[in-house]
């Protein structure tokens, strides 16, 4: 187990929730697209907007990809 599996475990039982399976890599991924092509203070409020829309039954998987093509789209000339 790595260093942030073990991070998040232990945050997820701090919080009251259980043994939920967190996609870091996803996360990660949202906060670099969106860091390093929209702006860095972006990055860990996209996160929880992801954390949001997936509380409310979002897709994971499909809402980082769309935050990621958005934050890309930003960063695309002519933008």
């Amino acid at each position: 187990m790595s260093e942030l599996d073990e991070w998040v475990a232990e945050v997820a039982a701090e919080l009251g929730l259980g043994d939920v399976e967190v996609p870091t890599k996803a996360v990660l991924d949202v906060a670099r697209d969106v860091a390093h092509n929209v702006l860095r203070p972006g990055a860990p409020v996209s996160a929880y907007l992801l954390g949001l829309a997936v509380a409310a039954g979002a897709d994971p998987a499909d809402a980082a990809q769309r935050i990621s093509a958005l934050a890309l789209r930003r960063a695309a000339p002519g933008n």
